[in-house]
Parts: structure tokens; C-alpha cells; sequence
């Protein structure tokens, strides 16, 4: 029997590092994600998490290492045949939003890569933007103008807009940022609904607390000053050693009911 062919990475990073003047970055990076697993970015404001993401989205030039998605490596494959596969949703890309376009016009824009959609919205992305409303249980909102969408709510039509061009990656860049915890909570509930739908692309939340890590999530990156502190599942990353050598001071994770919370010890710091 032929034996079958390997299944390529959905991403691979390899000794990546990025150097700004003497300034470095990121350095000495490996990360790879498998099919079927869906990852957790943590780490403290400045650990390398938003240059990461940059990196992997071509704005961020690296100075050494390399990207594969899907077996394509960046450099060598077409990058903007290749950045169409990673859709993301960032607090940065819903302040730029037109107040007067709709939910359903604000997810079609997914597909043209665009901002404040001009024109008549054809029938056939009208369809597909209801249809891709209805899996992020938000079919109800597709003549909302955005100026009336809750942060919530934007938040999911974001992730709507990004899944318009089937992404095999959907990166979650802080996205309960500016929620209240109750808006929070629902919408981390919504993430782990999502990532057990069939045929959902592999996610990846990028956070700074493992409140947010749902149980859908499978493995954890952490990162502390631009390198790795340690990467793989979940369960042997949150641990007290990990997460103190992560945020520099002495925490323990509490597990309960699948999810965690972190207790941090207070006026005390530790170098590791």
C-alpha cells in the first residue's frame, strides 16, 4: 500500500528573530501548529505577542528564520496569495470601521480587503455574508448600521468579515479588549462554540490572561522578552513554574470546570 503523503503544518516558524538597530525583538522563535489543534498566545505587554503577529502577517519584516502556512514558506510563495489564508481581528481594524455601513456590507469587505465599502453589494457576497452572520449567531444583525453595534457584537461581525475568505488561520488579537466582563465572558463562550464547528480554521488567541483561554483551546505559547518560556499543551503550560517565569512575579493558576483563573502573589517579584 502507498503510504500516504504527510500533512504539512498549518504554521511553522523556524529560529525566527527580528532586530530593529540593536534592539532586539523577537529572537531564536520555533512555533509549529498542527492540524486540528487551536492555540493561546500568552504573555505580559511587551513579551514580542503584537510583533509575532506581525511577522506573520507581512508587516514586520524579520531579520532572520523562516514562515511556513499550509507548506508554503513566506518568500518563496506568492504573500498575498498566501495572507489571504490568515484572517485576524484586532482592536486596530475595528476603530477603523464606517459608522454607516452595515453588518452585512462590513463582513463582504472581508473579501475585497477593504475599508468602508463603496457600491452595491452583489447577491451572491450578500449570501454568503448572511450565511457566515448565521454561524457567528449574528444573523439578526445584518442591517445594523456599526455606529449601533455593541463591542460585542463588532467584535463577532470582525470575526464574520475575516472568515469571508475561508481563512485556514483566524488569529484573535486581544479581542476582549474594552469589553465589560459579562460582554467578556459571552464572547469567550462564542469562541469556544466556534472552534467546535465543523470545518472552523485553526484559532489563535492572542491574550494577557488565562481567563480568556476557553476549553476549545488546546495548546499555549508563552512567550517573556521577545523568546519562548516554553510551547504545548495546554494542560502542562499553565503551570505555576511556567507562568511565574512568564510574568516575572510569583502566580498560581487555579483550574476550575476547564477554565483557569490566576492568583498573583502581591508585592513580590522574582527574576528567573
Amino acid at each position: 500500500m502507498p503510504s500516504r503523503p504527510a500533512i504539512p503544518p498549518v504554521l511553522e516558524v523556524e529560529h525566527l528573530g527580528i532586530r530593529r538597530g540593536r534592539t532586539t525583538i523577537l529572537r531564536d522563535l520555533n512555533w509549529r501548529i498542527r492540524a486540528g489543534e487551536h492555540w493561546v498566545i500568552l504573555g505580559a505587554n511587551g513579551s514580542g505577542k503584537t510583533s509575532l503577529l506581525s511577522a506573520l502577517t507581512g508587516y514586520f519584516s524579520a531579520t532572520e528564520g523562516e514562515i511556513s502556512l499550509l507548506g508554503e514558506r513566506f518568500g518563496e510563495a506568492d504573500w498575498r496569495e498566501l495572507r489571504t489564508k490568515i484572517g485576524v481581528v484586532s482592536s486596530s481594524v475595528r476603530l477603523l470601521m464606517a459608522e454607516t455601513e452595515t453588518a452585512l456590507e462590513s463582513v463582504v469587505t472581508g473579501k475585497y480587503a477593504m475599508i468602508d465599502y463603496w457600491g452595491k453589494v452583489n447577491p451572491a457576497d450578500a449570501r454568503e455574508a448572511r450565511r457566515i452572520l448565521r454561524s457567528v449567531e449574528c444573523a439578526h444583525l445584518a442591517d445594523r448600521p456599526w455606529a449601533v453595534l455593541s463591542q460585542g457584537e463588532r467584535q463577532r461581525v470582525l470575526i464574520a468579515r475575516a472568515l469571508m475568505c475561508r481563512p485556514k488561520l483566524l488569529i484573535l488579537d486581544e479581542p476582549c479588549a474594552g469589553l465589560d466582563p459579562v460582554a467578556r465572558e459571552h464572547f469567550m463562550q462564542f469562541v469556544n462554540r466556534l472552534g467546535r464547528q465543523t470545518g472552523a480554521p485553526t484559532l489563535v488567541l492572542v491574550t494577557h490572561h488565562v481567563e480568556e483561554i476557553m476549553p476549545v483551546f488546546t495548546h499555549v505559547l508563552l512567550l517573556r522578552g521577545g523568546a519562548v518560556v516554553a510551547a504545548g499543551r495546554k494542560q502542562a503550560m499553565l503551570t505555576a513554574k511556567h507562568l511565574t517565569a512568564t510574568f516575572r512575579a510569583p502566580v498560581k493558576p487555579l483550574r476550575q470546570g476547564g477554565r483557569y483563573l490566576l492568583k498573583v502573589a502581591a508585592n513580590r517579584r522574582v527574576v528567573v
